[in-house]
């Protein structure tokens, strides 16, 4: 079996690195091979100089900053031309336990009806939304356990955010969506659905993946067995100008697409009302979508 994991770098070397060091103490299943596709979105010479340190790390370098869509559509792409089967897409803010790789094979991710898999992600300590863990706690914070999408708002939030993993997170479950921090999927599943949507640029191109896989008739699965922890927010920081425009106009993109006739009016009248009264980068997100500037869009 071939699996590949894929991420981004985009500043923030030492994450990157941590995550590759995470990866490379991974317990490797006998008739495994694992490789990490580098996708280099800023273009540092130091990354490429370290990644030479690391066994099965692969570069790629695009010239530019690709955003997430196209820069792990790049990775993906590399991935399963090379013969990988198994694709994870994983945040370079992450970090993996030495059972990550054995537990993604014993997970539901071979099973034909399933598109993607997800697992248990932490706050990894000291970045928890809030700050009155005691520390015994710190490290078990749950960031995402599966997820509801809210049709009516065009959101989706992570289920049982802030809560403590104290034991209750036990049996496979069926989720609307799974995180594009560490998303599980198959080479044959991409190849019938696609990839990421690169209009979005960052922020719900997982949403809207994993829509698709259901739309085909896949399954997406929680799986806790399989745990991460996750440094939340480090390069683009939520409730940022970044965050703000991003969401604000992927939210009008994905409404448009695929939500009820009902929603899709709510959510020009937001638009029109944030064209009013809204912060500039709502302003210049909706803009942006009515005029057909998607991907980077003019924000960046």
């Amino acid at each position: 079996m071939r699996l590949a994991f894929i991420t981004l770098h985009y500043k923030n070397l030492d994450d990157t690195l941590g995550l590759l060091a995470s990866l490379s103490h991974c317990q490797i299943p006998k008739g495994t091979e694992v490789s990490i596709y580098i996708v280099d979105n800023e273009g540092s010479e130091d990354l490429v100089a370290e990644i030479k340190k690391f066994k099965n790390a692969i570069p790629l370098v695009p010239g530019k900053n690709l955003g997430f869509a196209a820069g792990n559509n790049l990775g993906l792409k590399k991935a399963m031309a090379d013969g990988n089967e198994i694709l994870i897409a994983i945040n370079n803010d992450t970090l993996a336990p030495k059972d990550l790789v054995k537990q993604i094979i014993a997970s539901p991710i071979n099973e034909a009806s399933v598109g993607a898999v997800g697992g248990l992600i932490y706050f990894a300590p000291g970045y928890e939304f809030k700050e009155d863990y005691k520390n015994k706690d710190k490290g078990k914070v749950v960031w995402f356990a599966g997820g509801s999408f809210d049709w009516d708002n065009i959101l989706g939030p992570n289920a049982h955010v802030d809560e403590v993993d104290r034991g209750q997170f036990k049996n496979i479950e069926d989720t609307d969506f799974i995180t594009g921090a560490t998303l599980i999927t198959r080479a044959d599943v991409l190849k019938k659905v696609g990839f990421f949507d690169e209009n979005y640029f960052m922020y719900l191109e997982d949403v809207d993946l994993c829509h698709r896989m259901r739309l085909a008739g896949y399954r997406l699965v929680f799986d806790p067995k399989i745990k991460l922890s996750h440094k939340v927010a480090r390069s683009s920081g939520i409730g940022s100008p970044l965050n703000d425009y991003f969401i604000t106009r992927n939210r009008l993109y994905f409404g448009l697409k695929y939500a009820r006739l009902r929603t899709k009016f709510a959510l020009v009248r937001e638009a029109l009302r944030f064209l009013v009264s809204g912060r500039p980068t709502q302003k210049a997100a909706v803009i942006d979508f009515f005029t057909l500037k998607l991907g980077r869009g003019t924000y960046l």
